[in-house]
C-alpha cells in the first residue's frame, strides 16, 4: 500500500468516526451496580483511531494564552492508530469515590501507601510557597498530615478519592475481585481513551472548543483560580467560567458523554494500567493494547479539578510512579463481563 493510499484511507477513516460520533446514543446505557454502591455501564466492543496529531499551529489558535513550547511537547500522542476494543467491559459509571474508598479500607483492613509507609501524601495549603519549598511543587508534601482521609480541602463520601497510588488502586480491584468472584482491575490507556471518546474524534467528549468543557468536567476555571492568588502566572489558563467547585466535586455532576461516563475529563485524574511508553503508539498492536512490558512509571489521564483545559483533552497522556499519591489524582475501574452484581438495569 502506498503512502499517499494510507493516508486516504486514514482520512475516509475519521470522516467516518466523526459521522458516526454526531449520532445521539440510540438507548440509555447498560448499567450494574456491585457491592459497594459502584456503578458500571458496559462499553461495546469496537473500533477508533487513538492519539492526535494537531498541528502547534492548529493548537495555538485554540489555546492562544499557551506560550508555543507547550504544542511542540506531545510527540507521545502520536502517531494516530487504530485500535480495536475485542470485547465488551463494564467502567465505573463514575470515579471511585472518597466512601466507597473508605468501606475498602475499612472491611479489608488495608492500609493505603500514603498512611503505611508514614511519609502521607500531598495537600492544598493556602499558606504554602512553592518558590520557599525544596521542591517547588505546586503543593505542599510529602507530610503525614496529607492522604485520601484529607488532601488539604474539604471533600464528602460523593466526591473522588484522591491522594491514592497506584498501588493502592490495584488493591482495591484485586479485594473486590476476590470478594464478588468476578474480574476488577484498572482500564488499559486505550480502553480509557475509547470511552472517554465515546465515539468522538474531537479534543473533548463536548467538541474542540475548550469553552465547552465547563459543561462536562471540573477543570481550573475561575473558582479555582481564587485560590491561587499566590500563582499570578496561572490566573490566565483558568477557564472564565463558574462551576460553584473551587476543589473537587461529587461524582456525576456535570453532563455525562455519550456512552454514559461522567467526569472523564476533568475532577481527578485516573491511573490506567498500562507503563507509560513515550513511543508507544509507533508499535502498538491494533488489538487490545496493554502498553509495554516494564516501565518506571504508570499512566494517568483525563485531568483534574486543577488541570488546565489543554492537558484535559481526550488524547493527552500523564504519568506518575506507582508510589505517587497526589490531591489531583484518582481512579475508575473496570468489571469484566461475567460474575454476579448486587442489581442491574438495562
Amino acid at each position: 500500500m502506498t503512502q499517499a493510499l494510507a493516508s486516504l484511507l486514514l482520512a475516509a477513516w475519521l470522516a467516518l468516526s466523526s459521522a458516526c460520533s454526531a449520532l445521539p446514543p440510540t438507548a440509555p446505557p447498560h448499567t450494574l451496580e456491585n457491592s459497594l454502591g459502584m456503578r458500571f455501564v458496559r462499553v461495546p466492543a469496537g473500533e477508533f483511531l487513538m492519539g492526535s496529531e494537531e498541528s502547534p499551529d492548529a493548537l495555538a489558535r485554540a489555546y492562544p494564552a499557551y506560550e508555543r513550547q507547550r504544542f511542540l511537547e506531545l510527540g507521545d500522542e502520536a502517531p494516530v492508530h487504530r485500535v480495536r476494543i475485542t470485547r465488551d467491559f463494564y467502567l465505573g459509571q463514575y470515579e471511585v469515590t472518597v466512601g466507597q474508598f473508605r468501606r475498602f479500607v475499612q472491611t479489608s483492613g488495608y492500609q493505603p501507601e500514603s498512611e503505611a509507609d508514614g511519609t502521607g501524601g500531598y495537600g492544598y495549603n493556602p499558606a504554602y510557597h512553592a518558590e520557599q519549598s525544596a521542591s517547588g511543587d505546586a503543593f505542599e508534601g510529602r507530610d503525614p498530615r496529607y492522604s485520601w482521609r484529607n488532601p488539604g480541602f474539604a471533600q464528602t463520601d460523593d466526591d473522588p478519592v484522591v491522594n491514592v497510588s497506584w498501588n493502592d488502586a490495584v488493591a482495591m480491584a484485586r479485594w473486590l475481585s476476590e470478594k464478588e468472584g468476578v474480574i476488577y482491575r484498572l482500564p488499559t490507556e486505550a480502553e480509557w481513551e475509547y470511552a472517554c471518546r465515546a465515539g468522538t474524534r474531537t479534543r473533548y467528549a463536548s467538541g474542540d472548543d475548550p469553552r465547552s468543557l465547563p459543561a462536562v468536567a471540573n477543570t481550573f476555571d475561575a473558582d479555582a483560580a481564587v485560590h491561587w492568588r499566590n500563582w499570578p502566572q496561572w490566573q490566565a489558563f483558568a477557564q472564565p467560567a463558574h462551576d460553584g467547585y473551587a476543589f473537587t466535586a461529587p461524582v456525576g455532576r456535570f453532563a455525562p458523554n455519550a456512552w454514559g461516563l461522567y467526569d472523564m475529563h476533568g475532577n481527578a485524574w485516573e491511573w490506567v494500567a498500562d507503563w507509560y511508553g513515550e513511543d508507544y503508539y509507533a508499535h502498538s498492536p491494533v488489538a487490545d493494547p496493554q502498553g509495554p512490558a516494564t516501565g518506571k512509571v504508570r499512566v494517568r489521564r483525563g485531568g483534574s479539578w486543577h488541570t488546565w483545559a489543554f492537558y484535559a483533552r481526550s488524547s493527552f497522556r500523564n504519568w506518575n510512579t506507582p508510589q505517587t499519591r497526589y490531591p489531583l489524582v484518582g481512579m475508575r475501574l473496570v468489571r469484566e463481563e461475567g460474575g454476579s452484581s448486587s442489581a442491574a438495569a438495562p
